[in-house]
């Protein structure tokens, strides 16, 4: 099934593999980018050979500037595009009001070129959190927001409820899904970091000293770009209104340790073996604000599953430990970590 999709952030890490992902399977592909002078050149630099295969939107979540153009011709659209900062904000609209306002702007625009297959990228922040006498979750759980949740953590489930409101009020025959990925690791493709890589980046190259008593859930870049075109591709009947949250393992960051000096042990040599002590996250807390993200996760398990997505859609995800690895290497490869 080739035709053409609009994948919205193109830049991004996930919408990155996307991309990659459709091209390889004969698709011509949109993408929106919100300086198109800055990123257009990078993004011709890794997929050379598209040319008119790959066409380039500036396009911001927060106008209505380019999307009509970006939207024109398309079959689906892949909406991944969503602020993800490495420090949590002062006020949580910076991400509740971006993540939301842009979901429903890139719903009305498929919606006016009437496109009819849209796949959020979602997270499962949105499933996770806000319940804290439960350590296992799945497609059908919700984060409970009443419980009061980190301004990243509202903005994805925001985004999330808004979207299926308005798909059910105003696109009632839209095919609508969701992807919930957890933490996303992978191989990278240039030294624009995610949040989860840079994650790993501190941990091989020492700038993480000490492991904090925190662990996440591992899923793989290229199987939440897998969960992507599966979810265009697959028939409307198996994924309308479907949510796929994408997890392999939860892992403690001292067992992720662990798993880089015994699978690549040549590029671990600054991975830390030493625990951080509670008492010293919560005083980093007041000045790092990495680890004031941290802090509220100290010894708490949210291990989400991924099975019905794997089920549903009708491939296995990648093991984590083979994930990390493939991070770990890829980051020394392009020199963007010196071991």
């Amino acid at each position: 099934m080739a035709g053409t999709v609009l994948v919205t952030g193109g830049t991004g890490y996930i919408g990155g593999e996307v991309i990659d992902q459709l091209l390889g399977r004969g698709y011509t592909v949109h993408t929106t980018v919100r300086n198109s002078a800055k990123s257009e050149p990078r993004l011709r630099a890794r997929w050379p050979e598209a040319g008119e295969r790959l066409k380039i939107f500036q396009a911001d979540l927060m106008s209505d500037d380019g999307w009509a153009d970006a939207n024109a011709g398309c079959d689906a659209v892949a909406h991944v595009a969503s602020p993800f900062p490495l420090g949590i904000p002062k006020d949580k609209d910076e991400l509740v009001v971006p993540a939301t306002e842009g979901t429903l702007r890139a719903l009305r625009f498929a919606n006016a070129a009437g496109i009819r297959r849209f796949v959020q990228t979602s997270s499962a922040a949105a499933i996770a959190y806000g319940q804290p006498e439960k350590d296992h979750f799945d497609y059908t759980d919700w984060t409970n927001l009443t419980a009061g949740v980190p301004p990243y953590i509202e903005s994805k489930t925001v985004a999330e409820r808004s979207a299926r409101d308005w798909v059910a009020a105003n696109a009632p025959d839209m095919v609508f899904c969701s992807v919930n990925p957890v933490a996303v690791f992978g191989p990278v493709y240039n030294d624009d970091l995610s949040t989860s890589i840079e994650m790993v980046k501190r941990i091989i190259d020492g700038s993480i000293p000490l492991i904090p008593n925190m662990g996440i859930c591992v899923t793989d870049v290229r199987d939440v770009a897998k969960a992507h075109v599966a979810a265009i591709e697959a028939p409307a009947e198996k994924v309308r209104g479907e949510r796929f949250p994408t997890s392999t393992k939860f892992l403690w960051i001292a067992e992720m340790a662990d798993v880089l000096r015994q699978r690549a042990p040549e590029i671990a040599g600054k991975v830390p073996t030493r625990r951080m002590p509670d008492w010293l996250v919560h005083v980093l807390s007041v000045f790092m604000p990495e680890m004031k993200q941290i802090k509220p996760e100290l010894g708490n398990v949210r291990d989400v599953s991924g099975r019905h997505s794997e089920e549903v859609l009708g491939f296995t995800f990648i093991p984590a430990e083979q994930t990390l690895e493939d991070t770990a290497r890829s980051l020394v490869q392009l020199g963007i970590v010196e071991v």
